[in-house]
């Protein structure tokens, strides 16, 4: 194709364009029989895998979504079922401290575990070193 030839024929191809449509350029009749019908299976193809690849991977999304509001209502649901037992728990231990012999119950107790921890740590100590 020589220079002339070239010039030319690029001339028709901008000449083809009728006006602008919708902020576009809008090809004649002409210019749009001149892309071939492989170029758009291919293209159409493309874009066909780009639509399958983001709608599986909406759904992938969806499903971890999904899965992880799952696994915080359980842990919601946990989370109210221990401050149930802990409200219970609290509610016994003021109920104790409310009489005085059950203070000192308490108190007897505590004590006895803490002297219980102080000996076995006293004979750890003593035995390994």
């Amino acid at each position: 194709m020589g220079l002339r030839e070239h010039r030319s024929s690029r001339g028709a191809l901008f000449d083809d364009y009728d006006g602008l449509e919708e902020g576009g350029l809008k090809a004649s009749s002409s210019y749009s029989s001149g892309i071939s019908d492989h170029d758009n299976d291919k293209a159409m193809d493309s874009l066909k895998e780009r639509v399958t690849f983001l709608k599986r991977l909406t759904g992938d999304v969806h499903e971890e979504v999904e899965s992880h509001n799952r696994l915080l209502d359980r842990m919601g649901n946990s989370m109210d079922a221990s401050r149930g037992i802990m409200s219970g728990t609290m509610d016994r231990f003021k109920m104790v401290f409310e009489k005085k012999s059950n203070r000192r119950m308490c108190t007897l107790v505590g004590s006895f575990i803490v002297s219980f921890f102080v000996v076995y740590y006293l004979i750890r100590v003593l035995m390994h070193g």
